[in-house]
Formats: structure tokens, sequence, C-alpha cells
């Protein structure tokens, strides 16, 4: 197969890149912009790109995509176990990265950043280890593994052209933008390869218009809610996961090619309850923690809807209310109105 071209990027004007380097602390050069629909990434990208652009996946690959803070941990855990008959024991033993890698986070970790983060672990080999492995890009580290591969990524489909040839199998999960937002945010201030240091109105204000990584947010979702007819693609909500598990968990299964019977999905859904998942060291990044790279807080946060409300003032909240209605005009896509959590479309 020929080799495909990179997506043309341009840098991130030099004024707004000044502004984002005092409150982004883990970016020390910039950011590009992707793409025709300028899906923004860090200044790696520029020496990664390529190679992500050119991953080849494989017809036995499973996939969990998302625009991040979508829900993604617990899908992934939850394909996983679906895809491997319910095997708890290596779940419960097994870091969720190591069972399911993430294919960019290699574009988050700086040279400078990662070079800081092995002094602040000198002496323990391990440890640095583990801050060299997590700069290693993703393409590099899944072209050795064994198949079947579990993949997690938070690119668009446009910038992996080769995934839907590939017959491999792809879970796109979305959720509310709003609590996206407010866990995105967090996120970003907790893990030091982000280093957030604004205020929370700042960062949604930087969300909305497209300045923080993976976005512009809407063309993500609706790139995936373009393709979710395709035999290949399962498009699911976060709050369909919420609001109906076994019913969402069911539909899951059936899309991997499996069967389970409700006591089997019931036990899986007392793993899977947020309030065992956020105590689960397997899934929450206790590795990065341990080496001082995340705070010490657990990943996997409240796992609810309608959090948004803590952070949003009444202002920000019909600003965001009427930035969703008008993404949504053009569009079939609408999100579960569960708990009562209604956009408000502008009429």
């Amino acid at each position: 197969m020929n080799r495909l071209t990179l997506p043309v990027y341009e840098f991130l004007n030099e004024e707004k890149t000044k502004e984002l380097l005092k409150v982004f602390k883990g970016e020390r050069t910039g950011w590009v912009m992707v793409g025709p629909k300028k899906y923004i990434f860090p200044s790696n990208y520029t020496k990664q790109g390529e190679g992500f652009y050119n991953f080849k996946a494989k017809s036995t690959d499973i996939w969990v995509m998302s625009y991040p803070r979508s829900g993604t941990t617990l899908t992934q855990e939850l394909v996983w176990m679906l895809s491997n008959n319910l095997d708890y024991d290596t779940a419960k033993t097994k870091y969720l990265t190591e069972k399911f890698p993430f294919l960019e986070f290699s574009l988050f970790n700086h040279p400078e950043v990662t070079q800081e983060f092995i002094e602040m672990n000198k002496g323990d080999s391990s440890k640095e280890k583990l801050c060299r492995s997590i700069a290693r890009p993703g393409y590099e580290v899944l072209e050795e593994m064994s198949s079947p591969r579990f993949i997690k990524t938070h690119f668009p489909f446009s910038l992996l052209p080769n995934i839907l040839e590939s017959g491999c199998k792809i879970v796109y999960i979305a959720r509310n933008p709003k609590d996206v937002g407010v866990s995105w945010y967090n996120l970003c201030k907790d893990i030091k390869t982000m280093g957030y240091v604004g205020t929370f109105e700042q960062f949604w204000n930087y969300f909305q218009n497209n300045l923080t990584p993976w976005n512009p947010y809407w063309e993500h979702l609706k790139e995936a809610w373009a393709l979710k007819e395709h035999p290949n693609v399962l498009f699911i909500f976060y709050e369909e996961i919420q609001a109906n598990f076994l019913q969402t968990t069911k539909k899951i299964a059936t899309f991997l090619g499996k069967v389970y019977s409700d006591e089997q999905l019931n036990k899986l859904a007392t793993y899977l309850d947020i309030k065992n998942f956020r105590n689960n060291e397997m899934v929450n990044y206790s590795e990065l923690k341990e080496c001082n790279i995340m705070e010490k807080k657990t990943f996997v946060r409240q796992g609810q809807s309608g959090g948004w409300k803590d952070f949003f003032t009444p202002t920000l909240e019909i600003e965001a209310n009427q930035w969703i209605a008008e993404n949504l005009k053009n569009t079939d896509m609408r999100f579960p109105n569960f708990n009562n959590l209604d956009f408000e479309l502008i009429k």
C-alpha cells in the first residue's frame, strides 16, 4: 500500500501561542493545526505526525475512539472485559495502559518535560524507564504487540485514514460537552504533561474556541456520527451506559461478537460501578502518580452526568447552551436527555 501524505499543518499564530504557553506549562514550543479542520496538537506532531497518519490498523484490532474525557477509560475496560471473556484476574493485575495502549500520548511529552520527569525520578531505574516509555510513539509500541491489539485514541477518523479499510472494530464514545469540558479541565490541571494553571472559565473559552488539544470538538464528533451506520463502527453515548448498563453492554458485546448472560453482565456492572472503578489502581494511571507525572488524585473522577453545574456560572451556561445549539442545528445528532440534562436547544 502506498504511503499516505501527511495532512498539511500550520503553526498556531505567535500571539495565541504565547498566551497558551503561559497557562499550559506542559508544552514548551507551541501547537500546530492539522488538516482542513485544523485539529490542534502540540509541537511534537511535526516529528511524529507522519508515523501516526501512516499507522496500519489490523483487522483483528479493537479500538476505542473519543474526544478526551468522554467516558473513554470506562469504555476501554468494558470493551477489554467483553472481548476477553470477562477475565477479572488479568484485569485486576495488569494496568489498563498495558492492555489498551494510548496511541498518541507521546505527542504530549515535550522533550524538555520528559527530561524533567527523568530528573525528578533519578535513581529509581523503573520510574526513569516509565518516564522514557511514555514519550515513545504508540505506533512503535503497537508494532511490537501481538494480535488482537486493543488501542485507545483521541484522534478523529480523518487523521487515521487506514483505520476504516482495515476491517477492525471501532467503538466511538461521546459525552455531553459540558461534562467533557469540566472533566478535561480537571485532567489538564492534574497531569503535568498538560500543566494547566488557568481558571475554568478561561479553559472553557479555549475549549469552545478550538484551542485545547484534539479540538475542534464538534468536528471530531460529527466525523464519527457520519460513520455510525458503518458495520465496523459502534457510536455510543456515555449517558447510554449510565442510564441502561445492561442494554448498552449487550449492544457492545453483540458488536464484538460476544454473548453473555444477564448474571455475568450484572457482575460486570458491579466491577465497573463508579464507586469501585474510582478505587481501581489498574485503571487510574497510578503508575504516573508514583512518578509524580500526575497529581495524587483519581484519574477517574465522579463519572456522573451533570457535574458541570458546579463549575458553570449562569452566564457561562447560557453561552455554552448557545454554542451547543448552534453546532447541533444542522445535524440529527442528539445527546440522550437523561437526568433532565437538556441542552435547551434554541428554537
